[in-house]
C-alpha cells in the first residue's frame, strides 16, 4: 500500500475555489478509557504562496512528544487562528464518544470563529455532523494528507496529554501521564484494584469486574 505523504495538494484545490480560510479539525482520545476527547481547529496563514515543506507537521501520532511540542509552540505564529473543544468523561457517558466527538469539534471551530471566519472545514475521518452552517469535506487519513489537518491533531493531541499528567497528579495510581487513559495492561490492572475514579468513562466498560473485559 502506497504511504501518504502530507501535501498542499487539498488546501491548492480549496484555494483554486476561492477559498482563502480553511480550517482543519481533528481530535484526541476518541479511545482511551479514561479523560475527556479533545478536538481543535486550525487556520493555517495560506495568503501567499504555499511553501514547499508543510512546516514540518505530520499526524501527530507519527511524530515524538518532543516533536508535537515543539510545532504546538510554534502554531500560533504560523496560524490565523486555532480553537480548541473539550468534552469530559461524563457527556461522552451521557451521549456516546462519536456525538461528544462532534460536540467537541463544533465547539472548538466555535472558538475558532471568535478569531476568523472559516471558509471550509477539513475534517479528519468519513463522518463529521454538528450544528455549524459552514461547508465542509471529509478526509479519511487526512492528518496524513493535510497540513491543515495534520495542525490540528497536534493541537488536539498536546493539549489533551497535558491534561492527562494534569490528571494524574490528583489520580497518581493510574498513571495517566504514561498511558494517558488508554486501557493499557498497567492501567487495567490499576482499574481493578483501585476502581474507577472521577474521570473513567463508566460506559466503555462492559459489565464485568474483568480488567481485561474493557472496551478500546
Amino acid at each position: 500500500m502506497k504511504e501518504r505523504t502530507i501535501t498542499w495538494r487539498h488546501e491548492r484545490a480549496l484555494r483554486t475555489e476561492g477559498k482563502r480560510v480553511i480550517v482543519g479539525i481533528d481530535e484526541a482520545g476518541r479511545g482511551p478509557l479514561a479523560g475527556p476527547v479533545v478536538a481543535a481547529a486550525v487556520a493555517l496563514r495560506l495568503d501567499g504562496p504555499l511553501p514547499r515543506s508543510a512546516f514540518g507537521l505530520d499526524d501527530s501520532k507519527q511524530l515524538s512528544e518532543d516533536a508535537r511540542e515543539a510545532l504546538f509552540d510554534v502554531l500560533p505564529s504560523i496560524c490565523l487562528g486555532i480553537g480548541v473543544g473539550i468534552r469530559s468523561p461524563q457527556e461522552i457517558d451521557h451521549h456516546n464518544i462519536l456525538r461528544g466527538t462532534m460536540l467537541a469539534m463544533t465547539d472548538a471551530v466555535q472558538e475558532l470563529r471568535r478569531t476568523v471566519e472559516p471558509d471550509i472545514l477539513l475534517v479528519d475521518g468519513n463522518y463529521f455532523r454538528t450544528s455549524l452552517d459552514l461547508p465542509f469535506r471529509t478526509i479519511v487519513g487526512g492528518d496524513a494528507e493535510s497540513p491543515s489537518i495534520a495542525a490540528a491533531s497536534i493541537v488536539a493531541k498536546v493539549t489533551r496529554d497535558r491534561i492527562m499528567r494534569e490528571l494524574h497528579l490528583r489520580y497518581p495510581a493510574y498513571r495517566f501521564d504514561k498511558n494517558k487513559g488508554y486501557g493499557t495492561h498497567e492501567h487495567r490492572l490499576a482499574i481493578a484494584e483501585h476502581g474507577y475514579c472521577d474521570v473513567h468513562r463508566r460506559s466503555f466498560v462492559l459489565k464485568s469486574s474483568v480488567p481485561t473485559l474493557f472496551v478500546e
